[in-house]
């Protein structure tokens, strides 16, 4: 039987008639057996280009990816497209992965995605080596690179992979690395004359505008309220304030960080995605992976550490093509805080020491302690009780990771499991003692036949439905059954989980490579040296700037970020002045009166003119310090 064709495949799964620029060029590429690297910008949909060839080619394709949140999103939309997939990560307990992987050999899945760090764990090596494996698809793959921004050192440990499938192509797929990560990106990989694609990082819908503030909340509401937009903030507790401001001078807004509860934040994101709010307040770890095209509107309340970061939280915006906003605010305070990071971001040696000490210390890992142990980690508590600073600390656990001595995953949710230990003699006789415990323990082994064999996963708001008894009656019945030795009972937990890599050592004797760590400082202050310039940068054309960063040549200038639209403020009669003001209020929907003069040095007077004018006339509406489009009834 024939297989079909990339294009079959779109349109049977997505409804797509074309693929966008470069998708069917990198599909191809990977269809013909070569090794690949992919670079597309956020929104490119670098995701198509291992999927479909998943799908056109006979067994399955491995895909390694770092967000356990984003394989988790990627899968569920895949099965309800039809598409056989299933995602392994450090959150999943022993039997669900031995079952996965069983399955796995027998050709049940398309798509298998796995975590850098379960990856290269022995039992999955033994399953993969009887896998019909047809592609190794790298997602985020700048991950790989020492010299980028978010280092994995699980990442290095892929090119095994590689030896037992040597003719397996492997296809890397990143939306931000510098010309040097690019090239580390193949070495690490071992990629043998890969074929490069590179999709340009220009975004010419993006209009770029960096602007120095000192009354960042005002700023911020100014520019909300004209179509949906994220506004990033650096700390949890900045997001809670600015999205309280936002709601109290009535712009309804969402927020979103890692310290709210999973069901908050999914309540957030979909209250976000489905429209019913316009407007989302977040901390950067929001934004990957969500599938919404229609943002109008990025607002950096605080300046991103590097470029990188830069890019791909801006580009966020517009990725249905239509013109689209991306502001960034600084102050003094965010020139001071890049300027002292590589203090804080590579603190020194005797508080590495300690951290580890503390880490070994709270999970409770002796001396000799065998690698490779999965642990929940509590980064608040852990700080409380060895009294370290939050920001600190972190950055100290990530410095130790890149010394490969653990990895921190991201927030992982793990369900509430139940097993019967006891046997079904056991279970009668409950029924003579207790008649309500007796009903859970029926309405149990109604809705879940494995549950006397292995931990299963279950809801607990489903069987206190199914049950018509509330949420904590149910809870409160299986605590006392887990009491009586009835049965395992394991609460629901959301959170970060670290794995222990290696032998536990006494912190004296802990080898720390001082010397690579200097070498990554200064990287760090190189990248942090050109946010800096450009923030402060009032000559060149911010789009020019991004793209030489990633290795472009690019044209002079954009014509349309905010230092290219000053310089082409020419002089003009009082109707062009009006057209061109009008222009800009349309193409911002809301735009405070001290931005718009801004935007036309020396000549205060006459646009104050121009937009009385435009006023009088019906076409705009001045509120206060506002100017907008009338409202249409």
């Amino acid at each position: 039987m024939q297989a079909p064709t990339p294009e079959e495949i779109l349109k049977k799964f997505w409804g797509y008639d074309a693929f966008r620029p470069l998708q069917r060029d990198i599909i191809g590429s990977a269809l013909d057996g070569r090794d690949t690297l992919a670079l597309l910008p956020t929104g490119g949909g670098k995701s198509l280009c291992y999927q479909v060839p998943a799908l056109v080619l006979p067994g399955m394709c491995v895909v390694v990816s770092p967000l356990i949140a984003l394989m988790q999103d990627q899968v569920e939309r895949l099965v309800a497209m039809g598409v056989d997939a299933a995602c392994i990560h450090s959150g999943m307990r022993y039997n669900q992965v031995q079952e996965l992987l069983t399955d796995a050999i027998e050709g049940a899945y398309k798509l298998l995605y796995v975590s850098p760090e379960r990856l290269q764990t022995r039992g999955f090596r033994e399953f993969l080596e009887g896998m019909d494996l047809s592609l190794l698809a790298v997602d985020e793959a700048h991950c790989i690179s020492q010299w980028g921004h978010d280092f994995r050192p699980a990442y290095t440990r892929i090119a095994e992979v590689r030896e037992l499938f040597p003719s397996v192509p492997v296809l890397a797929l990143t939306a931000s690395a510098t010309p040097d990560v690019q090239s580390d990106i193949q070495q690490q990989l071992n990629m043998q004359d890969p074929a490069v694609f590179r999709q340009s990082f220009a975004r010419p819908n993006i209009h770029y505008e960096v602007r120095y503030s000192e009354r960042k909340n005002a700023d911020t509401l100014e520019k909300v309220g004209g179509g949906t937009g994220i506004i990033y903030c650096r700390s949890r507790k900045l997001t809670e304030a600015v999205g309280t401001y936002l709601d109290q001078n009535g712009v309804p807004a969402a927020v979103y960080h890692a310290g709210l509860v999973r069901e908050k934040r999914e309540e957030a994101q979909q209250l976000w995605m489905t429209g019913k709010l316009s407007t989302m307040v977040a901390t950067t770890a929001f934004g990957m992976g969500i599938d919404k095209a229609d943002v109008r509107m990025v607002v950096h309340y605080d300046s991103p550490e590097h470029l990188e970061a830069y890019y791909q939280e801006a580009g966020r915006a517009g990725r249905d093509g239509a013109p689209s906003a991306a502001l960034t605010l600084f102050n003094n305070t965010d020139i001071f805080r890049l300027r002292e990071s590589a203090d804080i971001q590579f603190p020194p040696e005797d508080y590495l020491r300690k951290v580890y000490q503390a880490v070994a210390e709270y999970l409770q890992v002796p001396i000799s302690a065998q690698p490779d142990r999965y642990f929940s980690f509590d980064l608040s508590e852990f700080c409380h009780r060895f009294g370290f600073q939050l920001g600190r600390v972190i950055y100290a656990l990530k410095l130790l990771e890149r010394q490969g001595l653990w990895t921190l995953t991201d927030s992982v949710y793990n369900p509430a499991t139940l097993m019967f230990t006891a046997d079904r003699y056991v279970l009668d006789s409950i029924k003579q003692m207790n008649p309500t415990l007796d009903y859970v323990i029926v309405g149990l082994l109604r809705m879940y036949n494995s549950i006397f064999h292995f931990p299963t996963a279950v809801r607990e708001m489903a069987i206190a439905r199914q049950l018509r008894m509330r949420r904590d009656e149910l809870i409160a019945c299986l605590e006392k059954l887990a009491a009586m030795g009835v049965l395992e009972y394991n609460r629901p937990s959301d959170g970060p989980q670290l794995l222990f890599h290696h032998y536990r050592v006494d912190a004296r004797h802990l080898i720390i490579d001082t010397r690579h760590i200097a070498i990554l400082r200064k990287r760090h202050e190189a990248r942090t040296d050109a946010m800096i310039r450009f923030l402060e940068n009032k000559d060149i054309c911010r789009e020019k700037i991004l793209l030489e960063y990633f290795g472009e040549t690019p044209p002079e200038s954009c014509g349309h970020c905010d230092v290219c639209r000053k310089k082409t403020a020419i002089p003009m009669n009082e109707t062009a002045l009006n057209k061109a003001l009008l222009a800009t209020i349309q193409h911002e929907g809301r735009i405070g009166i001290d931005r718009l003069i801004a935007a036309y040095p020396g000549r205060k007077d006459e646009v104050v003119r121009s937009l009385r004018t435009l006023a009088d006339e019906g076409v705009i509406v001045l509120e206060g310090s506002v100017v907008q489009l009338p409202r249409r009834s």
